[in-house]
């Protein structure tokens, strides 16, 4: 029998941070417990490398008088997880699995352990009941996804041939708004990201032999940043809304109908009030605008106390949530034109481009602009999706798209043709890539349920 919980408290147990080189032992314990789980339920499992990490790519063929016909689905989740730091705030070892008051805690377990093994859990039940089960099923389980899947395009040019066929991808790696309603994401932001840099004089200078005279790097790069929004919550760069994809009725209906709470959501968050665009609520905004955020300002004395400095260089890091249509390449040049345009005079500027994500998004079928070539295997895979979740859940799944990027499944489009099905599955409370991050327990299971019977559909029994 299958125990998806000490399954999952296993899995968590290896340490699998991607980011850290000292973690790689860990890395390699993660893939190969996950290989392991996929080989004793009777798939065909094969560690591809990749420069960094490897990807586990396991198969299992349909059987049976109906698997000529059968459709081939791609289950895709990661084994990577981000770094449990600061670990004097979590209550307990982020590595050692804990069950509190109906949830489990460690590292990984919402981000994504916890709902690979919904998938796997339920792979496992199905091919148990039905061992001659009409689907070609593939997971493909990647090891750098919390490092921007840096190596998954050339993975998806290289190894084509291991995913051939497919029809579309079915994952969890996306969130719902509480343990009572189901969401189906329908649209990630993409991501831009760079650094600007100020630099003056080449040292660090005495701010009493020099002040008045040198123009600070640190104020000029505060007054560089702050033109790059307008009073009002808008990106003020010539062109970034140009291509931005129109908001749909059905997609306001949809969040409107969730009745989410402006109140509750700022208490939630510990906030006084919301800075949104003209026209948008903060649940719209999150979800339909692109974004220009500052994630981290610095140059000078950062210690404790005072030194009286004229710092010779200042650092802001910078990134774009992008919406549908956005290139994150256009983007990004026309960012660094307006920098260019506005760079304080006598300094000098460098623009660092770092990665990026293009977004994406998908319409479910009945929905008004509904793609005429949408495979009909992808819009049986959504209405088998939504008849499940009805079955489990009590009530239909929303539409929704998310603020969150995952960039990967834009290079899966760009790459195979392929969309994907996402079923969320972790809550805001789930604490990802914070201390005491927790998956509920009743999640998992009516995760489980959900996709077991998904499957099935799938698979016309």
């Amino acid at each position: 029998m299958f125990d998806p919980i000490e399954k999952l408290k296993a899995y968590v147990a290896h340490a699998s941070v991607s980011a850290d080189p000292e973690f790689a032992p860990h890395m390699v314990g993660a893939r190969e417990f996950v290989g392991g789980l996929l080989g004793e339920i009777g798939f065909a499992v094969e560690y591809v490398p990749t420069a960094l990490h490897a990807i586990v790519v396991a198969k299992r063929p349909a059987r049976g008088p109906a698997a000529a016909t059968a459709p081939h689905i791609i289950i895709y989740g990661h084994y990577d997880v981000q770094p449990a730091d600061p670990l004097e705030l979590w209550d307990s070892p982020p590595f050692e699995a804990e069950i509190r008051d109906g949830r489990i805690y460690g590292r990984g377990t919402a981000d994504n352990k916890g709902p690979l093994m919904a998938h796997i859990a339920a792979v496992a039940r199905l091919l148990e009941k039905e061992p001659d089960l009409p689907l070609n099923l593939t997971f493909v389980i990647e090891g750098e996804e919390e490092v921007g899947s840096v190596n998954f395009r050339t993975f998806l040019k290289e190894h084509r041939d291991k995913l051939a066929g497919a029809d579309f991808i079915f994952m969890s790696d996306t969130g719902i708004p509480s343990p009572e309603q189901m969401v189906i994401t329908v649209g990630l932001r993409g991501l831009a990201s760079f650094e600007i840099e100020l630099s003056n004089a080449a040292m660090d200078l005495h701010s009493g032999a020099h002040g008045g005279a040198i123009l600070n790097p640190i104020q000029a790069l505060a007054e560089l940043c702050a033109t790059l929004h307008t009073p009002d919550g808008r990106v003020n760069i010539p062109g970034f809304y140009d291509e931005v994809c129109e908001v749909e009725d059905w997609e306001r209906d949809e969040l409107r109908a969730l009745n989410l709470n402006e109140a509750d959501y700022a208490k939630f968050l510990g906030v006084s009030q919301f800075h949104t665009p003209p026209g948008y609520t903060p649940f719209e905004a999150i979800r339909f605008l692109p974004t220009l955020e500052f994630n981290g300002i610095s140059g000078g004395y950062q210690g404790e106390g005072s030194k009286t400095i004229i710092p010779s260089k200042a650092r802001a890091k910078v990134t774009c949530r992008l919406v549908a249509n956005q290139d994150p390449v256009v983007i990004k040049e026309r960012i660094f034109k307006a920098l260019r345009e506005r760079a304080p005079a006598g300094l000098k500027m460098e623009l660092i481009s770092q990665h990026d994500a293009t977004p994406y998004r998908v319409v479910p079928p009945g929905r008004s602009n509904t793609p005429a070539d949408q495979s009909p295997a992808l819009a049986a895979g959504f209405r088998a999706v939504e008849a499940a979740v009805k079955q489990v859940w009590g009530s239909r799944p929303f539409y929704l798209r998310e603020g969150g990027s995952v960039g990967l499944i834009a290079d899966l489009k760009s790459e195979l043709g392929l969309d994907a099905i996402m079923l969320g599955l972790f809550l805001p409370q789930d604490n990802l890539h914070a201390p005491n991050e927790g998956f509920d327990l009743g999640i998992l299971q009516k995760g489980i349920d959900t996709i077991e019977a998904a499957l099935r559909a799938m698979a016309g029994r």
